[in-house]
């Protein structure tokens, strides 16, 4: 490789070192519980084995009917139909519907044979002992969840590459996937610099002395990406000194960052350090940035290193924007999380009722908010949507073309 002096002034700017800088290592696999799942990165995609849930079942409480039976009912003009059982939760129908004749069924419950449609309880009336009025038709496969309509088998129901969310779980836990393949946590190993560098429990500073703040506040950022931190001391300034701690980290660790000993000077020995190290690669000693300018990406036998510099507020900027996002990458993920609130022009309108607070799932296509419909009871909704709009409690809804607030699920 070219000189180290010559790498040493290499300033790309930040959008560059993100862009560019995209090592190919990637941590390894393990299998978890469901259990302890929670925002861990698939390392495959999971799919379905069986239709979800499973069996046709009722979004209300309501009767059970042949849609044809109702057509034409209305309040003036009442349907009659014959009730010959009712469906208990949990449980098959004992009876079959057939022409003229109705199944009362819970929420939740299986749709007894013969009916294709249910009739809200609301849109009903006791006209005699076993018999009802039914006062509003009813279309075929309305208020019904179709026993595949959540997961067919097949289905994808956890992505590789994006961190398990609360729904996510949910959604896995209903199809009985009780284990699965995810990333191991990157092992990041932190190294300070620095002749002057003391551990946080020096009880004195000696003249020119510092304690170190970076190991824990580093540790504290890759932990926070999903990362699995391992301090590494305190080494002083000597090239050979932190070539041979290089050594160990390399064969150890997914990431290697090194504290405080990336500024440009006489007295840096980060950039020599990493150059001796067999092979390695120097991708540039320099971002565009303030604070945080001296700072060096590189590598070595595959392995990242981010040498940060030793200003803690420079060093935990550059963390957020470099490190986080290759801790990720190396972690496994395929996507950048979104967070806090992101503005969003609604592709439809969403209508809503006074006084109710609405939360409409959405998916977001670039600036556009796509909502997302099914029953409350379709987990597929939740895992298809990127996150939510709130419709005030006041509002009679939104209009197509509306910018919106969507909240999305990290």
């Amino acid at each position: 490789m070219s000189s180290v002096a010559r790498e040493f002034f290499t300033v790309k700017r930040v959008s560059e070192a993100r862009a560019g800088f995209l090592p190919a290592h990637r941590s390894g696999v393990e299998r978890v519980a469901l259990g302890d799942a929670w925002g861990r990165v698939p390392a495959a995609t999971i799919l379905a084995r069986a239709p979800l849930p499973g069996f046709d079942r009722s979004s209300v409480d309501g009767y059970a009917v042949r849609a044809s039976d109702t057509f034409g009912a209305s309040e003036s003009i009442p349907g009659y139909l014959r009730v010959a059982g009712a469906v208990r939760i949990g449980a098959e129908a004992d009876g079959q519907v057939a022409a003229g004749t109705t199944i009362a069924v819970p929420t939740g419950g299986m749709l007894p044979p013969g009916a294709d449609a249910v009739v809200m309880i609301e849109h009903t009336l006791e006209a005699l002992p076993g018999t009802i009025e039914v006062v509003r038709p009813a279309a075929p496969g309305e208020n019904v969840v179709r026993s595949d309509e959540d997961a067919a088998p097949g289905t994808p129901i956890a992505l590789e590459g994006r961190p398990l969310r609360a729904q996510d779980l949910a959604m896995l836990a209903a199809c009985g996937v009780v284990e699965l393949p995810v990333h191991v946590a990157p092992r990041v190993t932190i190294i300070a610099t620095g002749d002057e560098v003391l551990p946080p429990n020096a009880d004195v500073l000696p003249p020119g002395h510092v304690r170190d703040a970076l190991s824990v506040s580093i540790g504290a950022l890759v932990r926070e990406a999903g990362g699995d931190p391992r301090p590494a001391g305190i080494v002083r300034d000597d090239r050979h000194a932190l070539a041979h701690r290089l050594v160990r980290a390399v064969r150890e660790s997914d990431l290697i960052v090194l504290c405080a000993g990336s500024s440009v000077g006489t007295r840096d020995q980060t950039a020599a350090a990493v150059a001796a190290l067999e092979p390695s690669e120097i991708w540039c000693h320099g971002l565009a940035i303030k604070p945080g300018k001296p700072t060096l990406l590189a590598s070595a036998g595959g392995i990242p290193i981010v040498g940060l510099p030793g200003n803690p507020r420079s060093a935990l900027v550059v963390f957020r924007l470099i490190g986080t996002p290759l801790v990720r990458r190396i972690g496994g993920w395929t996507a950048e999380p979104r967070t806090g609130a992101v503005r969003a022009t609604l592709a439809r309108d969403l209508p809503s009722a006074a006084g109710r607070l609405d939360i409409v799932q959405v998916r977001l296509a670039g600036d556009r908010a796509q909502p997302l419909f099914g029953p409350s009871a379709l987990l597929s909704v939740l895992t298809a949507a990127d996150g939510y709009l709130v419709i005030a409690e006041d509002a009679t809804g939104l209009s197509a073309g509306e910018e919106v607030d969507v909240f999305p699920y990290a």
